[in-house]
């Protein structure tokens, strides 16, 4: 039996679960590659963000409240690329060799998992070690639910907040899975977008209160004796929220995604993802009471990533280095691949390049 400290991992869960306000897109290309993409940011502190490979045949067992690592043990019958933070336990997203994504989002308030009982340890998983529980072990959604019963999702640390999950398969079929009352209900979403708490279907309510935007410029109109025109080009989206808030991300993310002109291949779907997700980067402090003690952070966006899961194809930026980074899933053999993973920046600056200059 394996002992850790059950100090130090409640101080990494809260410090993750202190301020996370991701964000996540679905797009397809013409070509019908299917991508996945999504911010991942926390204020509270700054994470040790890593890149993890996963062979197939790897061993894992979930960490518990008790401080032992002697939950549920799974075994990996598919190897997959995750990126986590603190633990190569820790995934919060990733794509395995056949395709299926898994990630987890930040759900406080709303999910309530059922509580941690030493007789139903073997069974326990911890909710921060579930996306790499169904990357190793699963190729599809329906494998998922008829698994789910089998495990008990449960807090490591029983203070902390809980969390959901968006599965996608490369068809661009996509659930999102919340714990509610201890029992795991998952939701189709054809719209693809996910934030934070409240669950999605309050989420996908809250758009009709939006039914007033459109893409493009208003047309003048007249107001009395007065004919009133737009100022400026974009005033379709006025009325648009603006704020970090769940609902206002969701809202946002939902209608540039929905206007954003589609793109022939994966590839250039990705690079759109990208440009399409910097507009929920949080800027550093925003987030924060203005009486908080700063961290010496870029942004409270630490790291945003796109994956093509058609292909096999991850691209990640930082909030230190926005130049991508490419992980190539086909490229790896997962039965004769060693276990490893490393920092996401290996060094934290950004790529800058002099403009030629003719002389």
């Amino acid at each position: 039996m394996k002992h850790i400290s059950i100090f130090a991992i409640c101080a990494i869960i809260g410090a993750i679960n202190s301020a996370s306000a991701c964000t996540g897109i679905t797009m397809q290309a013409l070509d019908k590659s299917v991508v996945v993409a999504r911010t991942v940011d926390w204020s509270g502190s700054e994470m040790n963000n890593i890149y993890v490979i996963v062979p197939r045949g790897h061993v894992e067992q979930s960490l518990l409240p008790d401080g032992t690592q002697n939950g549920v043990k799974f075994t990996a019958k598919y190897g997959f690329v995750g990126l986590g933070m603190q633990r190569p336990e820790f995934i919060v997203d990733g794509t395995n060799e056949v395709g299926l994504s898994a990630e987890l989002f930040y759900f406080p308030r709303f999910g309530k998992y059922r509580p941690y009982s030493a007789a139903t340890r073997d069974i326990s998983l911890a909710d921060f070690q579930v996306v790499s529980w169904i990357l190793s072990q699963f190729s599809t959604i329906d494998q998922l639910k008829d698994a789910i019963d089998g495990v008990r999702i449960i807090n490591i640390d029983p203070t902390a907040s809980t969390v959901h999950w968006r599965i996608t398969e490369p068809s661009g079929r996509q659930v999102v899975m919340e714990i509610i009352d201890g029992v795991a209900t998952f939701y189709d979403n054809p719209n693809g977008v996910i934030a934070n708490a409240p669950g999605l279907p309050w989420h996908l309510t809250n758009l009709n209160n939006y039914i007033n935007l459109k893409s493009g410029t208003t047309q003048p109109v007249k107001f009395g004796p007065l004919k009133l025109q737009s100022l400026s080009h974009g005033t379709g989206l006025m009325g648009l929220p603006g704020d970090f808030s769940s609902p206002s991300r969701f809202v946002r993310a939902t209608f540039f995604r929905d206007f954003a002109i589609p793109q022939a291949t994966g590839d250039q779907t990705i690079k759109q993802a990208f440009h399409i997700l910097n507009n929920m980067d949080v800027p550093f402090g925003t987030t924060q009471p203005t009486q908080t003690p700063s961290f010496d952070m870029p942004s409270a966006t630490q790291w945003t990533v796109a994956t093509d899961i058609t292909h096999g194809q991850i691209y990640y930026h930082t909030m230190y280095n926005r130049t991508l980074r490419h992980i190539d899933i086909r490229g790896i053999d997962f039965e004769t691949v060693p276990f490893q993973f490393y920092p996401l920046d290996m060094i934290r600056d950004e790529t800058v390049l002099d403009a030629p200059i003719k002389r």
